[in-house]
């Protein structure tokens, strides 16, 4: 969530050596985590969330053609077929900018489960990948973009839905002007042949839900739907573009909760996977000034709780930078952590659980690098 023009100019002395650390350059800032080569399960006191003093994997998200911002972060899922560059428990993370502007990057990274990092996808000039981004169960991914020609909102564009296959070949680009406004996050309904995917637009404020069909081939859109509507949104003249962002779809009682930005709020939308007209902004699950600086990725841990991210683009305090989350179903807040000790560092996470033990996987956009912890599931 930060242009690659402005440069604050602030010294951050950290454990070695010393590191200058500009607020839009994404590879110098250091993390407040301890990072580890290899994934140890850990134990948590309190909540999911790890603890301040636990290790984190630390892996570079930057491919070869030098692109950063890593923004969308998903797992794929058990059961992905054969026969492809993926394999379940692979973690996918897109990029939002490329080495010069927001708004530019190309490139979707693969990392496996031991820390090895691997070009994906790499896309046409100028794409701007965000953090939509989805592996569904059939063998494909669908990831969002929107493009800058300058990496200002200013000149940010409407942008599409990409579907790949599992070799990480572009099969088809979903557009609509009336559905697809600037699709910044994701959240999918899996059932095989049969996907819903809920998108929120931040150029609009509002969030559509896609209804899909998987085939050999490939996705076809059957029916798309606004189905929330009202959330803040604006340009920002250092994030670029803020709104609803972060989804989390709860098929046991078909609930949407939405991550909204500039509202610094987390919303729940009913019946999201049935209503046919708008919701608006829905019901207020989760409002916390003290704990809440630009909510943006959201995800839900094994215990039920919520997790989400803060980029500090509205409501920021320089005490709690770069914060994740926690906080249960009815809205009372668990737990927080730090992944860097610079602003504006946290954006995409996803959790992947199996057998006795999930793997939480985030961003740090301040040094293009994804942390991922195991931790032991009670």
């Amino acid at each position: 969530m930060k242009t690659s023009y402005i440069i604050w100019g602030i010294v951050a002395i950290v454990i070695i050596g010393g590191a200058v650390w500009y607020w839009g350059q994404h590879s110098t800032s250091p993390s407040t985590q301890t990072q580890v080569s290899t994934i140890q399960t850990i134990q948590t006191s309190i909540g999911f969330l790890p603890d301040a003093t636990s290790s984190a994997q630390s892996v570079s998200t930057v491919p070869s053609n030098g692109d950063t911002n890593p923004y969308g972060v998903a797992f794929v899922p058990a059961g992905f077929p054969s026969g492809g560059m993926l394999s379940p428990g692979d973690v996918l993370v897109s990029n939002w900018n490329n080495k010069t502007i927001q708004g530019g990057g190309t490139t979707i990274v693969k990392i496996t489960p031991t820390g090895q990092q691997s070009l994906f996808f790499q896309g046409k000039t100028g794409l701007g990948l965000s953090t939509a981004l989805a592996v569904l169960k059939s063998g494909f991914v669908i990831v969002g973009n929107l493009p800058t020609t300058d990496g200002t909102g200013a000149t940010a564009k409407a942008g599409s839905l990409l579907v790949l296959d599992s070799k990480g070949k572009l099969l088809t680009t979903l557009t609509d002007p009336k559905l697809i406004d600037g699709p910044w996050d994701m959240a999918v309904n899996d059932n095989g042949s049969q996907v819903q995917a809920f998108v929120t637009n931040v150029l609009s404020g509002t969030v559509v839900r896609f209804d899909l069909v998987s085939s050999s081939t490939g996705l076809t859109s059957h029916k798309g739907t606004v189905i929330a509507s009202g959330y803040g949104h604006h340009t920002d003249p250092n994030a670029a573009v803020v709104g609803p962002t972060g989804l989390v779809y709860d098929a046991s009682t078909d609930t949407l909760f939405v991550a909204s930005t500039v509202d610094n709020a987390v919303y729940s939308v009913a019946k999201a996977g049935s209503i046919t007209t708008s919701a608006g902004v829905g019901a207020v699950v989760y409002k916390d000034q003290q704990h809440l600086h630009g909510p943006l990725g959201l995800a839900q841990a094994p215990n039920g709780d919520f997790l989400v991210t803060n980029g500090d683009a509205i409501n920021a305090d320089t005490t709690q930078p770069s914060e994740l989350v926690e906080f249960t179903p009815g809205g009372t807040f668990v737990k927080e952590l730090s992944l860097d000790s610079a602003p504006g560092g946290a954006f995409g996470l996803a959790v992947d659980v199996s057998g006795g033990t999930a793997t939480l996987a985030a961003v740090d956009d301040n040094i293009s690098s994804l942390l991922m912890w195991t931790i032991s599931v009670r």
